[in-house]
């Protein structure tokens, strides 16, 4: 059978990536457990020992190009999974890569990457104890890293509350001017919110805020932004110039932020933020509630009008 088709509405682009990953969850069938053993979180939990899993990969054309020094692709390749396991509160452990190489590829390039690849594993604590190379045709170079990981409770998406508290780690906006590359996962902070009770839910952002944050709610939940209070990083402040509208559309829409978004009791959020404070030399940013969904209604809302903010973020497959 033809893998590809020109019929659009037969395609995945006909769907994008949310409809997808729910389809394909439904043709695996009984064989994937929920969540969080199975798909809907940063990580899967399994078991004790070593119980978190994770998969990314990057594309060349897509998370890098030929600008782009082999050392950070490789770096960017382990700190993307890196992140997710952050995410859940847990420390990094043992990584398998797959690589997809045309035989045009330069063998300086591939050491280049192996090397970034190995940097970034050193500095996380994390093993590449194998995995695979296959060929490709060009100019297709991709490679996939699955991870393990540990950690004591692992922080989840969905738990969150009507009332609690949404905040973000750090700024947010315009990464492809460097910070998609730059970025160092929040192993620490997840951490530090794996210990503490008040922390009722946790994420990464990978796709946007507002792609992201729907996940972070679940399906009965919203979160109310405060617009003034979302943290714009120096890039997209230099990019926006100055037009709110454009600020908040790169805060929402651009994606590769990797910072943690999570929420916290109302009681608590206060004395949070001082251990926070206290702990990093800096505030968390605190951006908004999570509030009760109307029905079907929208998951993106502004605090000041209660209107819905119609920004979707990036979403894999999705035609626009």
């Amino acid at each position: 059978m033809n893998p590809f088709t020109d019929n659009t509405a037969e395609s995945v682009a006909s769907i994008g990536e949310t409809a997808l990953i729910e389809r394909v969850r439904e043709w695996l069938g009984p064989c994937v457990p929920p969540s969080p053993e199975g798909m809907g979180d940063d990580c899967a939990v399994t078991e004790p020992k070593a119980n978190l899993i994770t998969c990314d990969s990057l594309i060349y054309g897509k998370h890098f190009d030929k600008d782009c020094l082999p050392e950070l692709a490789g770096e960017k390749l382990l700190k993307r999974n890196v992140s997710d396991i952050a995410a859940m509160g847990g420390l990094p452990a043992n990584a398998v890569v797959a690589m997809f190489l045309p035989a045009t590829t330069s063998l300086a390039w591939v050491e280049g990457f192996c090397k970034g690849l190995s940097r970034a594993a050193e500095r996380f604590s994390a093993r590449i104890v194998g995995g695979d190379i296959a060929e490709s045709e060009a100019p297709f170079i991709a490679a996939t890293l699955t991870l393990t990981g540990r950690a004591r409770k692992p922080l989840l998406r969905g738990t969150a509350k009507a009332g609690d508290v949404l905040f973000v780690s750090g700024p947010l906006g315009c990464s492809i001017d460097g910070h998609h590359l730059t970025f160092e996962p929040r192993v620490e902070q997840g951490m530090f919110l794996s210990f503490l009770p008040e922390v009722s839910s946790c994420m990464d952002l990978s796709d946007g805020l507002g792609k992201d944050l729907p996940s972070l709610c679940g399906a009965k939940l919203a979160a109310s932004l405060n617009i003034d209070e979302l943290p714009p990083s120096a890039e997209t402040l230099a990019n926006a110039d100055g037009d709110p509208e454009a600020i908040l559309r790169h805060i929402l829409c651009d994606g590769e932020d990797y910072e943690l978004a999570f929420t916290v009791s109302a009681e608590a959020a206060d004395s949070f933020e001082e251990s926070w404070n206290d702990r990093f030399g800096a505030p968390p940013f605190r951006i908004g509630t999570i509030v009760a969904r109307d029905g079907d209604g929208p998951q993106l809302l502004d605090a000041a009008t209660g209107k819905a903010l119609e920004y979707k973020g990036y979403e894999h497959l999705r035609q626009a």
